[in-house]
């Protein structure tokens, strides 16, 4: 019997996979504990028809965050923080991945959710810097950054 997976099966098969089992193990196993059901024609193109919209959205997805990453490349995409800072050289307060996506959306109208820019810890010198960002899935980003003197 041709049944569809709905769930992965050690040793079976993968979600979405089309395969050939024995009748018995399918209509007392997989199908009633939702495993799997029959693989009709109806459910087949059914099947088809989400792994093409599947398809479509990650590459949606993926056009925009290539289009995020040329917006951050170009030169003019400085973000700046003007800070108080000590005799030392550092801030008083700390930049953190919070602090610059609200920025990148103040300043450029780019957003970018603060848990995907990759900061190993709270930015506490002067100068220029840039940060890494993944904006999708295989696409990263780089933020520049410019912290000023008050």
């Amino acid at each position: 019997m041709k049944v569809i997976f709905l769930a992965d099966v050690k040793g079976q098969g993968k979600k979405g996979e089309i395969k050939e089992v024995p009748t018995g193990y399918a209509q007392n196993f997989l199908i009633k504990k939702k495993l799997a059901k029959e693989a009709t024609n109806q459910a087949i193109s059914e099947l088809r028809g989400q792994q093409k919209s599947k398809e479509k959205a990650h590459a949606e997805m993926v056009a925009e965050a290539e289009s995020i990453k040329a917006k951050l490349a170009d030169e003019a995409t400085l973000v700046e923080f003007v800070e108080k800072v000590g005799p030392d050289g550092r801030t008083f307060g700390s930049i953190t991945s919070k602090k610059i996506a609200e920025e990148l959306d103040k300043q450029f109208g780019i957003k970018v959710d603060k848990r995907h820019i990759q900061l190993e810890h709270p930015i506490r010198a002067v100068g220029l810097v840039d940060v890494p960002v993944k904006l999708y899935q295989d696409v990263t980003g780089i933020i520049n950054l410019r912290i000023k003197d008050m």
